[in-house]
């Protein structure tokens, strides 16, 4: 049986997964993407040059072959590493079992990879440089307009998937779409962020720990930094926009920038030769999120950042639209390739997830500023190393639950993640789990206090646990 025709507007991460694995399935494709060819062209400097990759998106990569060749890519990060104003640092390892770990990864390499590999199926089209203008949701047809010759390309196909990114022009017609309810919303951090680098040191070493994600942990803004391949690091500077002795509102010469990060990250500061000349030729960019309902409509569904775009601070961007092609792929299959009932179940049943995702994102936002530099947050994290390696089955960290335990949902994880987060810190604040406690009763006693915090049980008394 001849498969259905799809047209995937955006050629980013999620849709030359997307695109591969409809390949695979034999449908007819149409991959249509604004920007140039990535592989031609050079990517624009200051934006998400590295990514945090793990098991979530590991699922999608082994969906569809590409394990081996994408590790190749990866730069193994096994923890956290801590930089205080005084220049000390300090590593807080990311899961007490061995041979977790997330990776640093290039956005371009592997969107390349994904390209390559898209291309080597005689069933898919690709399109670059062309502009999305209009799309009918209804009958799965679109306009686009090449960038550079004006050239009009009308398409038609059985199903269209929009995976065009946080400004989803597909999501916009939904929006406009009169026969749809669609609800949509778009909030902003306080915080933009600017990438910028450490070089490699002149004999082409890594200037710092190359296995580790590094932060440095100002109360209401950080800096982080990702190894590369060659040597290098992109860092990326999350910084109010406003309020404070420095902002991106006054940081506007190249005198305060250079009293900035000699005050506030001074070793940082010693890495980074181009630090003002990268400073203010790379952009400024806000950070938001992006809900909506529903994600889809008739012959059209949205995926990835289109569907549900989320700030950066649980590395899970990538990785959730990953999994979303993983889902769809599932439910597909279930659904003996019944396309328009696929739409409907996914939409309806990865929504939940998206919300859990992009609420963890925010609260890692906090937990990475200000709380991985305090004394109950590290005695915690201490804590729950112990337990996952003494008790490697019968403890996860919210952490670990959403980075190394792919097989729960977003959703599921969030819930037991943050009632486990209270308990623990509830009861090392007052003195619950003593040092002279075994580790197994301390298990007990955290186990038995977060199911009761699940079932939505006032907790008043913690002794008596």
């Amino acid at each position: 049986m001849k498969k259905e025709k799809i047209i995937i507007v955006g050629a980013g991460l999620c849709g030359s997964l997307l695109a591969l694995r409809l390949a695979q399935h034999g449908y007819q494709i149409e991959l249509i993407e604004k920007r140039p060819d990535m592989r031609k062209a050079s990517i624009s400097a200051g934006r998400s040059i590295n990514l945090a990759f793990s098991d979530r998106g590991m699922k999608g990569i082994s969906l569809v072959g590409l394990a081996e060749k994408v590790n190749e890519l990866c730069i193994p990060m096994h923890g956290r590493m801590l930089h205080d104003q005084a220049g000390n640092s300090q590593l807080s390892k990311y899961s007490g079992r061995k041979g977790e770990y997330i990776n640093s990864i290039s956005r371009g390499g592997l969107n390349s990879l994904l390209l390559d590999e898209v291309e080597k199926h005689a069933n898919v089209k690709m399109y670059f440089n062309y502009n999305c203008t209009d799309v009918n949701v209804e009958n799965a047809s679109a306009k686009f307009v090449h960038n550079e010759t004006s050239e009009v390309l009308n398409l038609e196909a059985d199903f269209l998937f929009g995976t065009d990114g946080a400004g989803s022009v597909v999501r916009k017609s939904m929006m406009k779409n009169p026969n749809l309810l669609f609800s949509f919303s778009q909030n902003f951090l306080t915080h933009g962020y600017k990438e910028l680098s450490f070089p490699p040191t002149d004999n082409g070493n890594y200037a710092t720990e190359k296995g580790a994600l590094h932060i440095w942990p100002r109360g209401e803004n950080m800096l982080i930094a990702l190894p590369n391949l060659d040597g290098s690091f992109t860092v990326t500077l999350f910084l109010a926009y406003e309020g404070g002795k420095y902002n991106f509102n006054n940081l506007t010469n190249p005198e305060i920038v250079d009293e900035y990060f000699k005050e506030v990250y001074p070793d940082a500061y010693a890495l980074m030769p181009d630090l003002k000349t990268e400073y203010f030729e790379n952009p400024t960019a806000p950070l938001g999120t992006v809900r909506c309902l529903p994600w889809h409509f008739e012959k059209t569904l949205i995926m990835g950042d289109a569907a549900h775009a989320i700030v950066p601070f649980y590395g899970q961007g990538m990785n959730a639209s990953f999994e979303d092609v993983f889902v769809f792929d599932q439910i597909l299959q279930e659904e003996e390739f019944d396309l328009n009932t696929s739409f409907e179940r996914f939409s309806k049943e990865r929504k939940k997830d998206g919300d859990a995702i992009a609420d963890l994102a925010l609260d890692n936002f906090h937990e990475m500023k200000a709380h991985t530099a305090q004394e109950v947050f590290l005695a915690k994290r201490k804590l729950e190393l112990e337990l996952e390696e003494k008790f490697p089955n019968e403890y996860y960290s919210k952490y670990s639950l959403v980075t190394f335990k792919e097989d729960i949902p977003y959703s599921e994880a969030i819930q037991q993640g943050r009632a486990q987060d209270l308990v623990i810190q509830e009861m090392i604040k007052k003195g619950l789990l003593p040092e002279d406690m075994s580790l197994e009763d301390k298990l007990n006693r955290i186990k038995k206090a977060t199911k009761m915090a699940m079932n939505n049980e006032l907790i008043f008394n913690l002794e008596e646990i």
